[in-house]
C-alpha cells in the first residue's frame, strides 16, 4: 500500500495507445486489447481515473476503435496527426500525458503508465517524489529497460500475450 492510502488504493491508469498499438504490431503482428490492460492495470483497486491518449489519424476503422476504447471505460484525449512539409509524421502525447499525470498527484495513491516510453522516466520520478506510486505496463520486449527500472512495479504484458492482444482469430471467435 502506498503511504498515502488507508483504505483501497485509488488508481488512475494513463494508456499511450500510439506506444501500445506499434508494440503489438510489431511483437506480435496483433492489435491491443485494452478492456484486458485497463483490468491488469487497475488489479481490484478503486479506479479514479482511465485515460487513453490517442491520435487520430482519419483511417475507415478509427471511429469504431475509438468507440470501443470508451465503451472499455476510457475517456479518450485525441490530437491529430501532425504531418510536416517534408512528408514526415508525428504524433505523441508525452507533455500531455504528463500534465495529466501531475495533476492527479493528489487525488491518487498510485499512477499507471501503460506503454514503455523510456521518454517518461523524468516523469515517473517526479511522481515518486511527490508521494505517488508509479506502476508501468508494457510489453517487455519493446519498453525502456530503465522506465522498468524507476517503475515501483512493472507489470510485463508478454508473461501472458493471449490474454492483452487481439488476434484476427480471437477477433473473429468473439464476432
Amino acid at each position: 500500500m502506498s503511504p498515502k492510502s488507508t483504505n483501497i488504493q485509488k488508481v488512475a491508469v494513463l494508456v499511450d495507445a500510439q506506444n501500445m498499438y506499434h508494440s503489438a504490431k510489431n511483437l506480435y503482428h496483433a492489435k491491443v486489447n485494452f478492456r484486458e490492460i485497463l483490468k491488469a492495470a487497475v488489479d481490484g483497486r478503486n479506479l479514479l481515473k482511465a485515460i487513453v491518449y490517442v491520435i487520430k489519424s482519419d483511417v475507415p476503422e478509427e471511429a469504431s476503435f475509438f468507440q470501443a476504447l470508451e465503451r472499455a471505460g476510457f475517456y479518450l484525449k485525441m490530437k491529430d496527426l501532425q504531418v510536416f512539409a517534408g512528408g514526415m509524421k508525428k504524433g505523441d502525447w508525452d507533455v500531455g500525458m504528463a500534465v495529466d499525470a501531475i495533476s492527479l498527484i493528489d487525488k491518487v495513491d498510485v499512477i499507471v503508465l501503460v506503454g514503455g516510453d523510456g521518454d517518461a522516466i523524468p516523469l515517473v520520478e517526479y511522481l515518486k517524489n511527490h508521494g505517488v506510486t508509479v506502476e508501468v505496463v508494457a510489453f517487455g520486449r519493446s519498453a525502456s529497460s530503465k522506465l522498468i527500472t524507476a517503475a515501483e512495479r512493472f507489470f510485463d504484458l508478454e508473461d501472458d500475450p493471449k490474454k492483452f492482444l487481439l488476434t484476427k482469430e480471437s477477433r473473429r471467435l468473439k464476432n
